[in-house]
């Protein structure tokens, strides 16, 4: 029996273009005290980076697959397939690195490796919608001698910045002053610089404040103005916005906001209504707020943007937008009045109108679809564990 770990250094969460780096630790987890004939030989083990691609049937009408290239690897092979018993397509890997070949443990030895791969920029984002998922993963392939390959897969999240994929690291020599007596690593400053150069973008596009107004208006008039601060957001962000009814011409007695994406699979992807398909685009939201406004002169929200989001992007076959989507109840009646009288020249007893006739209505304002990103990538570090058994995987 064979115990092997990956730890990821720098915790789960990647920016495209950063360099991911891996520990694998191979260990004979037998006492010391076993005989030699415990030891443990192993073939070989790979390690791959690769972006498996889910499309739901019901929503996105894909070509037909190669069937020439099988789906499951028997287990007769010795070809190392990280995306063998996937489902789905796999539409993105890095060049397979060997860590090592014919390696013998005995009881209670272990021995580390270490695999270094910079996350492709050309690729999607990680993300689980209702049309499509891009889930990232590396892959660590292992062979015992006269035994089938075991695989242990380590989950990623990926997050590409919009306007960042044609960035390179420089290969002049950095220009700021070091210190010749401290040693630099290489990756470690090139992954600095990119964080860096990350943050300033980051901060360029999210900093800049520009009150934007929109009058809000139905067929019977003008309901209120809504403001707005900025139109590009980080995630952890909250949306923060104001509401002005006193200078609206018809009441409005309720207004909902929420905070949702949507998830639009593109025209030439899209399955017909027709043949059993379910709609092509789909909306969820991520936070919600709810008033009852009526004799309210000005208001405002606050809507979180969640940390586990996935920015704005855009593919072939599906794109992702943030939008506030608003939902108004106003009222039919003109200048509806539902307080009581002010004097009354005796005590009496004042109910409001059981019904009140009202209409409905929605508007939807676009939030910049590249919505930005800035996340702390300090995370605790990932363990996964895996045991290669004789004949399975647990």
């Amino acid at each position: 029996m064979i115990e092997v770990v990956a730890e990821l250094s720098r915790g789960p969460v990647f920016l495209a273009g950063e360099a991911l780096e891996c520990v694998v630790t191979v260990t004979n987890p037998l006492p010391p005290t076993a005989t030699s004939a415990s030891s443990e030989a192993l073939a070989w083990a790979s390690a791959q980076i690769h972006c498996q691609f889910h499309a739901s049937e019901s929503r996105v009408a894909l070509p037909p697959p190669d069937s020439s290239q099988p789906d499951v690897q028997p287990e007769s092979q010795t070809v190392f397939l990280p995306h063998r018993g996937e489902r789905g397509q796999c539409i993105l890997s890095t060049p397979p690195k060997i860590l090592f070949c014919d390696l013998r443990l005995d009881p209670g030895e272990s021995k580390s490796y270490s695999y270094s791969e910079v996350l492709p920029i050309e690729g999607p984002p990680s993300f689980r919608g209702q049309s499509v998922k891009y889930v990232y993963k590396l892959t660590i392939g292992c062979q015992r001698v006269n035994s089938p390959i075991t695989l242990l897969r380590v989950p990623l999240r990926v997050l590409v910045l919009t306007g960042f994929q044609d960035t390179r690291f420089p290969q002049d020599e950095a220009v700021a002053p070091s210190s010749p007596f401290l040693e630099e690593d290489e990756g470690g400053k090139k992954d600095s610089w990119l964080a860096e150069l990350a943050g300033e973008r980051l901060m360029a596009a999210t900093s800049c404040r520009s009150l934007h107004l929109y009058n809000i208006s139905d067929g019977r008039g003008k309901i209120g103005t809504f403001g707005i601060f900025k139109s590009v957001y980080r995630l952890g962000e909250d949306v923060v916005g104001t509401l002005n009814l006193g200078e609206g011409t018809v009441a409005c007695l309720q207004f909902s906001v929420s905070l949702q994406t949507e998830e639009r699979v593109q025209p030439e992807y899209q399955r017909r209504r027709g043949a059993g398909g379910a709609p092509s685009v789909s909306h969820v939201t991520h936070a919600r707020h709810q008033e009852s406004c009526l004799h309210t002169t000005r208001t405002s929200f606050s809507l979180p943007i969640p940390l586990s989001s996935t920015p704005g992007f855009c593919t072939a076959i599906v794109s992702l937008k943030w939008r506030l989507h608003f939902e108004f109840v106003t009222s039919r009646e003109p200048g509806l009045v539902l307080l009581p009288p002010m004097e009354q020249p005796e005590p009496v007893t004042w109910t409001g109108p059981e019904q009140v006739p009202v209409d409905t209505f929605s508007w939807d304002l676009p939030i910049k679809e590249s919505l930005a990103l800035f996340e702390a990538f300090s995370m605790e570090k990932l363990l996964v564990w895996a045991v290669f058994s004789q004949n399975r995987y647990f």
